[in-house]
């Protein structure tokens, strides 16, 4: 037995990374496949059947020709593979998914897949009526992959390279690995990535059937319990009910999922894997502990712009009325500052309450922010924002006392300093990232304040900001062709970031 295990681990070892990955994802197929069976729905069960039969038969041929050979470009390899994962995986992805709708091109298909693969979960198709209930379960699994294969590769690929927000706190550069276990040239990298794939996958998926459970004992439907549990755990936002005001769960749902958003938050709530010096408890997480204070502090003026507006406008507001408005604010706020982008059924009654309309700037800079490295979330990173605050705060000390000397620990100094000046190349590239993709939508057609918001929501991986940052939603299926593929690569490069696709640009990966 122990020999076969081995055999089996070498064969796995040899295979390419994208092979594996494809391979994971026919399978996958073959759980909406039996889904639809189950409700006598034979064509939809017959495309992701043949789909995931296919995708398995071309693994196979692939992997028998490639036996003998070994994977040499290490890492840096990896990273290319990820990439290939966002923009090749998803013309698969959307063979069946195209099948078994039928009225709708493939281009919509492809754009769909992009757009839950990255975590986005931008509804391309406004009426939830409009897919069956295998198709919502699918865009959900697709999502939860997505969302699955980042918390893999933030451990075993980009943390070894310092990117995706590990470069405030590594010693080496961005893009090049550095001395130490798993990180060194002389490792195994695709071992380490079968070692952190087995580890991350168990909790992964234990955390997703917890919520499911949860909610259905909250009184939630069955599809809809495990689509908004693997899109919370994902932070997709992909629901098959529209949101939240079509949950059956009502307040208790909301409260259970506000309590799983903590883990896009900080990893440090279900790994200490990436864990650096000095921030290996998780009260005493910086990305934390921030997060927790921009959802106060947000949540709280959000109130008060409310009730201003209720106060402006000649009404009262009741003590039952201000509890349901102060839990509709700290639900979205959390929601969006994680990149999921559910919205609390109460949000809606607090604008119709004070006549206001919604805070879309609000909304989209909480998007920006986003949630804690190496998780699902996107956006800017926590972690970078705290790097700039305390440049920031060291800055006006120095102001004030020019002779001072900072009083921050070892690891705060190299944030404060080599940390900081990272994050705000990054923050640059970011900045430059969106007003070249506004320019592009513009191009395309699109006016500059839906193409402001669509740059926005692509690049920080948060689809329902479309729908909610205007006061009259954005239509996606109506924009162009060219719209449309601009938008899919603004969320590759949101959900990868610019740093790592700047890394791929290097001579090491492609020299041989």
């Amino acid at each position: 037995m122990i020999r076969v295990r081995q055999q089996r681990h070498g064969v796995l070892r040899r295979l390419p990374l994208l092979l594996m990955i494809w391979g994971i994802v026919s399978f996958a197929m073959w759980i909406p496949a039996i889904y639809a069976l189950a409700l006598d729905d034979h064509d939809t069960s017959r495309s992701f059947f043949y789909s995931g039969l296919l995708g398995l038969f071309i693994v196979n041929l692939i992997a028998l020709a490639q036996m003998n050979r070994r994977p040499r470009r290490g890492t840096l390899g990896q990273l290319a593979v990820l990439l290939a994962s966002f923009t090749i995986l998803p013309l698969f992805l959307a063979i069946p998914f195209h099948d078994a709708l039928g009225t709708t091109s493939f281009l919509n298909a492809y754009f769909d897949m992009v757009s839950a693969l990255t975590t986005t979960g931008a509804d391309l198709f406004g009426d939830p009526t409009r897919l069956n209930a295998p198709l919502h379960l699918w865009r959900a699994l697709v999502g939860w992959l997505g969302g699955l294969l980042m918390w893999v590769a933030a451990a075993a690929i980009l943390a070894p390279l310092s990117l995706g927000g590990f470069e405030v706190t590594a010693r080496g550069q961005p893009g090049r690995p550095v001395s130490g276990v798993a990180q060194s040239e002389k490792t195994d990298p695709r071992g380490h990535l079968i070692r952190v794939t087995r580890t991350l996958t168990p909790v992964y998926a234990g955390l997703t059937g917890v919520i499911w459970i949860l909610l259905l004992i909250a009184g939630e439907q069955g599809l809809t319990a495990v689509c908004h549990a693997m899109s919370i755990m994902a932070t997709s936002g992909i629901s098959p009910v529209g949101g939240l005001e079509g949950s059956t769960a009502g307040i208790t749902g909301e409260l259970i999922l506000f309590l799983f958003l903590f883990f896009a938050l900080s990893r440090l709530t279900f790994s200490a894997d990436t864990a650096t010096t000095g921030y290996a408890r998780l009260d005493k997480d910086p990305e934390l502990r921030i997060g927790i204070l921009i959802v106060l502090v947000v949540a709280m003026l959000l109130f008060f712009r409310v009730l201003a507006g209720v106060t402006e406008i000649g009404l009262q507001i009741t003590a039952g009325q201000a509890l349901h408005v102060i839990w509709g604010m700290l639900f979205t706020v959390m929601s969006f500052l994680t990149t999921a982008g559910f919205e609390s059924a109460n949000w809606n009654d607090a604008q119709q309450l004070s006549g206001l309309g919604t805070p879309g700037l609000v909304l989209m800079g909480l998007a920006l922010i986003g949630g804690g490295v190496a998780t699902t979330a996107g956006g800017v990173k926590l972690l970078r924002v705290f790097a700039l605050y305390l440049n920031g705060k060291r800055e006006i000390d120095r102001l004030i006392y020019p002779s001072s000397v900072s009083g921050e620990g070892g690891g705060n100094r190299r944030i404060q300093s080599d940390g900081a000046f990272i994050a705000w190349i990054f923050l640059m590239l970011f900045a430059l990232s969106l007003a070249l993709f506004d320019l592009l939508l513009a191009i395309t057609g699109v006016g500059f304040e839906h193409a402001m918001v669509l740059s926005v929501a692509a690049l920080s991986t948060t689809g329902p900001l479309i729908e909610l940052a205007t006061d009259v939603p954005i239509r996606l299926i109506d924009l162009s062709a060219g719209a449309k593929l601009t938008l899919c690569a603004a969320m590759i490069i949101g959900r990868l970031e610019t740093l790592a696709i700047i890394a791929l640009i290097t001579p090491t990966l492609w020299r041989d």
